[in-house]
Parts: C-alpha cells; sequence; structure tokens
C-alpha cells in the first residue's frame, strides 16, 4: 500500500514540477502565532499538514510546527490559480508555508484565512495513520524522526531534556563553574571500571579508546589550576544495553579545588531541586506510579548499614555473603564468587536499591572498589564517596578524590594485577606524573544525565530519553 502511495506522490511531484512549482522550496519567513491578533494582514507561518478536512469547496488542514498545531482554512477563490494547482496535489505530511488573516471560526478556534501557499517539501512516504496502535514499539526508536511528529508526548519529553541540560549550565555557571572539555579519544582507558570501544588512529599508527569517563583529564585541569570545573560529556562503554544502559550515553562531571565529598552532596542536592522546580515547579515526582518527595535534606545511609539491614552484618564473611545470596535467589556466576564485592553487588540491585524510592545517600564504601577516592580519616579501609538513589535508580556517584600520587599509583597496580580478562586495564602513568606535581584536594561529582531526565519525565526506559539509542540491525 505504501508504496502505490509512494507512486503517486512521485507522479504529483512530476506534475508539479512540470508546472515549475519548486517542489523543496528555499527559505520562508515565519511570525509566531502565539503573537498574532485577530485582524492582522500578511501573517505568515509554516509546517508539517497533519490532517486535511474537505467541505465543498473549501477546506481545513491542521499543520504543526515545533511550537504546536493550528488549523488553516483554503478557499479557491482565495488563492492563485497556480496556488489552486499546488493545492490539489499535497498530501498529508508535505511541508507549506501559507500567508493570510487569522480568524476565528464558529467554534472558537484561531484559523488563518490562506491568501497565498508555497510548497516547501514533498513527502513520498505517508505518515503513519494510527501510530499509537503499532505493536512493534522499536520502530519508534529505529524512526524517531516520525515518533516526535506523530506523537507530541514525545516531544514534550525532549524539549525537557533540553531545558535540564540548559538548567544544568545556568545553575553550575551561577555558582561559580566554568565549563571545559576534554578528549574523547584517550591513549588509555580510564576513569572508571568498563570495558571500553576501541579505534585506530592511521597517522600515529596507535589505538585508541572511546572515554569512558573525562575523570582523569578533568583533574588533570585541577593541577593546571582551574578550580571549579565541568563537563557536559558524551561517554561510551562497551558493555550489555537494557532499559537503563546504552553504549553511549550523556554524563555531567564536576570538580570543585578545595572541597570534598560533603560539599559534592551539597551541590547535588541543590541541583536536582533546582531542576525539579524549575521543570515540573515542584519537589514531588511521579516516577512509574510512585510519588518520590525531592524535598530537602535527604536521608543518608553508610554502606555497611545499608547492607546491615538487609541482613549482611559482617560483609568481609565471603561464605556468609554468598548464603545470603543464595536465599534470596541471586545467581552468581564464578567470577561473583570469586569476588565479594561481585556478589554484593547484585544483592545491593536486587535486595537494597529497589527500597530507595526518595532521594537517599549511600555513603563510605570499601576502599577496594573506589580507587580513585581519599580514605576516610577515622577508618582507612573506608573512603569518602557516596552514590545517589532515587527512584530505585542510580542517579550520582562522587568522592573527596585522592590527591597522593604514591597512593594512587599504588592502587592503579593493585586493580591491573586484580584484572584477569581486561587486556586493556594499564597504569595511567601520565595521570600519575601530573599528580606529583600536585593536586588540590578536591570533590568531583557525576551524575547521569539520561537517567535524571528518565525521573524527571516519568519515563521507563533509556531508551524514550535519547534522542536515537543504539539498536541491533533488523534482518
Amino acid at each position: 500500500m505504501s508504496e502505490e502511495i509512494k507512486k503517486q506522490r512521485l507522479e504529483k511531484i512530476e506534475e508539479l514540477k512540470a508546472e515549475g512549482v519548486d517542489v523543496y522550496g528555499r527559505a520562508f519567513s515565519k511570525k509566531e502565532i502565539a503573537l498574532i491578533k485577530e485582524g492582522d494582514v500578511n501573517v505568515k507561518t509554516a509546517g508539517r499538514i497533519m490532517a486535511v478536512r474537505h467541505h465543498g469547496g473549501s477546506s481545513f488542514l491542521d499543520i504543526k510546527d515545533s511550537t504546536g498545531k493550528i488549523q488553516i482554512y483554503f478557499k479557491k477563490n482565495a488563492v492563485s490559480e497556480k496556488e489552486l494547482f499546488i493545492f490539489k496535489r499535497l498530501d498529508i505530511g508535505d511541508i507549506i508555508g501559507i500567508e493570510g488573516d487569522v480568524f476565528r471560526t464558529k467554534t472558537g478556534e484561531l484559523t488563518v484565512l490562506v491568501r497565498h501557499l508555497t510548497l516547501l517539501s514533498k513527502a513520498l512516504n505517508p505518515l503513519p495513520e494510527k501510530w499509537h496502535g503499532l505493536k512493534d514499539i522499536e520502530i519508534r526508536f529505529r524512526k524517531r524522526y516520525l515518533d516526535l511528529i506523530m506523537n507530541d508526548g514525545v516531544r514534550e519529553v525532549f524539549n525537557k531534556r533540553v531545558k535540564i541540560i540548559q538548567y544544568i549550565r545556568e545553575f553550575l555557571n551561577n555558582s561559580g563553574f566554568i565549563e571545559v572539555d576534554t578528549p574523547m579519544m584517550h591513549p588509555i582507558p580510564g576513569g572508571a571500571e568498563a570495558k571500553p570501544f576501541i579505534t585506530y588512529h592511521n597517522t600515529l599508527e596507535m589505538n585508541l579508546y572511546l572515554r569512558i569517563a573525562p575523570e582523569l583529564y578533568l583533574k588533570r585541569l585541577l593541577v593546571g589550576n582551574f578550580e571549579k570545573i565541568y563537563e557536559i560529556n558524551r561517554s561510551f562503554r562497551n558493555e550489555g544495553i537494557s532499559p537503563l544502559h546504552n553504549p553511549e550515553f550523556t554524563m555531567l562531571e564536576l570538580y570543585s579545588a578545595y572541597g570534598d565529598c560533603e560539599e559534592m552532596m551539597k551541590i547535588t542536592e541543590k541541583l536536582i531541586t533546582f531542576l525539579a522546580q524549575k521543570i515540573n515547579s515542584s519537589f514531588i515526582l511521579e516516577y512509574q506510579g510512585r510519588e518520590i518527595d525531592l524535598s530537602p535534606p535527604w536521608k543518608r545511609i553508610r554502606w555497611v548499614d545499608a547492607f546491615s539491614e538487609a541482613g549482611i552484618t559482617n560483609w568481609k564473611d565471603k561464605e556468609a555473603v554468598l548464603k545470603k545470596a543464595e536465599e534470596e535467589g541471586i545467581e552468581l556466576t564464578d567470577e561473583d564468587k570469586g569476588d565479594v564485592f561481585e556478589a554484593l553487588d547484585k544483592i545491593f540491585k536486587k535486595k537494597i536499591q529497589p527500597q530507595l524510592i526518595n532521594p537517599t545517600f549511600i555513603y563510605e564504601y570499601p576502599v577496594e572498589i573506589s580507587p580513585l577516592a581519599k580514605a576516610s580519616p577515622d577508618n582507612p579501609d573506608m573512603v569518602e564517596r557516596f552514590e545517589l538513589f532515587i527512584g530505585g535508580l542510580e542517579v550520582a556517584n562522587a568522592y573527596s578524590e585522592l590527591n597522593d600520587p604514591l597512593e594512587q599509583h599504588r592502587r592503579f597496580l593493585e586493580a591491573v594485577n586484580k584484572a584477569t580478562g581486561n587486556k586493556e586495564k594499564m597504569v595511567d602513568e601520565d595521570y600519575i606524573e601530573a599528580l606529583e606535581y600536585g593536586m588540590p584536594p578536591a570533590g568531583g561529582l557525576g551524575i547521569g544525565i539520561d537517567r535524571l531526565v528518565m525521573l524527571l519525565t516519568d519515563a521507563s526506559s533509556i531508551r524514550e530519553v535519547i534522542f536515537f539509542p543504539l539498536l541491533r540491525p533488523r534482518k
């Protein structure tokens, strides 16, 4: 059917071209419909035809642009013969420019009587007729442009995403931070635990890695006397895909020289409540059927206490941890059974994390799983670090930055020796050398922007908030 429609539209294009009509027009100056008053002349706007209703010798059309939809009224005696010729060959999906007079219909709907018509782009393919009835939901992600045309709710989500990023910049700029940018291709993968994407530079004859995180480069800037910095960055991890994970994603990372983990908690709380007020005008969110109260101050729970409440009183007792995992029906691989932290992580994700609905800082983590964080002065086995959970989602990670080059080098070596299957794991000697010149004590924070957008727009999947998520090729 669609091929037949396309054939018909190609025939219309040939007819239009034969009459000298440019079917893919030029620039067109618009006026904002919201500013138009009744009785104005020379009203100009443009948009995509979404609906057509014929009434004898006249027609009503709905056209839609980025600001919304408006009705236009077309009478054959109000336009030229050539414009009438064009009108008769229009289809739903075509983009047109119109000029005319504003009036209200008997039902009070704002409408434009068309005096002049310009064809700006002829659509060859028909728009979906029953978009919400599509059984294959992945087509919405594969053809996001159609999703945005047909679904106003989707467009609103992405408008909010754009605004969230704008407001993040507004908040940080007004707080004395400056925005910087760092490399996306790294000679050594680092800054987080993840498998990297590998590429190759022909001229330099060397492997490069798409960045897992910008952390180590941003902290080099701390060494270079940049004190309050942030980057809204695209990062890449060559790992699984899930409702919470996409191979490329957007992060906010910020660093504050002479600060610490406590300062990062305060900034995180202020930033997210600021965004909630800006986007939703409230501290109360509805997320996947649950009400979330973002009102500060936010709850704080020590990492060990969270496990204690889940029935693990001694997290260092590997046998007890493995037994608890078995009791909870958690499947563990041989690697999980060999590393108590892998087992603990799976228990946390199943038993603890889903209960963290209102904002909760889980803080003071073991040093073994926090190689870039500064140890607690009261307990050298733990570090000054927190992770923030909202609505059962991990949203942020932060810590007091380790600035001791000798200790950092020791931890890097320990991680390399421990990594059995990760060939890319190596020590970033250049970063260690930078620390040897002296990095001030600092607090660092990373926030997953995609997950934050999910929360603020009540989206169940990361694919709903990324314009073009990565999908497996269709056969």
